[in-house]
């Protein structure tokens, strides 16, 4: 990998471990409400309502956030970090307010209800009407911080 698309941070929302019990007990309660047509519906119905679950599952886990030094990528959403203003890290009541009564709708949002802390970041592109980016993090600090660090440097190159 060259020096310029380094990562200064990667991380992979996925779902937590209780989401996968979860997923299994709607597997099996799919096959028990089957299992009066026999063993092999019940079987077949196991296997069809844990992949439904399982595929629900899988794509909530699959939002990747990444720091380059040039580019915060959320998702499909690729964003030059000299666009970007401020990073904020925000935990508890704070992530709350902002998702909630605090949020404005013009806003980009990566939100998971299972991950508590965010990091929001002033969009400075004047032509843009997004005004903010809020993008739920397990690290706030860490991804504040990478970002802080990749704008710095990205603007010392330019």
């Amino acid at each position: 990998m060259a020096a310029d698309n380094a990562l200064a941070y990667d991380e992979r929302l996925t779902v937590p471990r209780t989401w996968w019990v979860i997923v299994f007990a709607f597997g099996l309660a799919t096959a028990l409400v089957f299992f009066a047509y026999g063993p092999i519906a019940a079987l077949i119905a196991f296997a069809a309502g844990g992949g439904l679950a399982t595929s629900f599952a899988t794509s909530q886990g699959s939002m990747r956030i990444r720091v380059t030094p040039k580019l915060l990528v959320v998702g499909d959403a690729r964003l030059p970090l000299n666009a970007l203003g401020e990073p904020h890290a925000l935990f508890g009541d704070e992530a709350r307010a902002w998702r909630t009564y605090k949020a404005d709708t013009r806003a980009f949002f990566v939100m998971r209800s299972y991950i508590s802390g965010a990091v929001r970041v002033e969009v400075l592109d004047p032509d843009d009407p997004t005004p903010y980016l809020y993008i739920s993090t397990r690290a706030p600090e860490q991804l504040a911080a990478a970002i802080r660090g990749s704008a710095r440097t990205a603007g010392s190159e330019e």
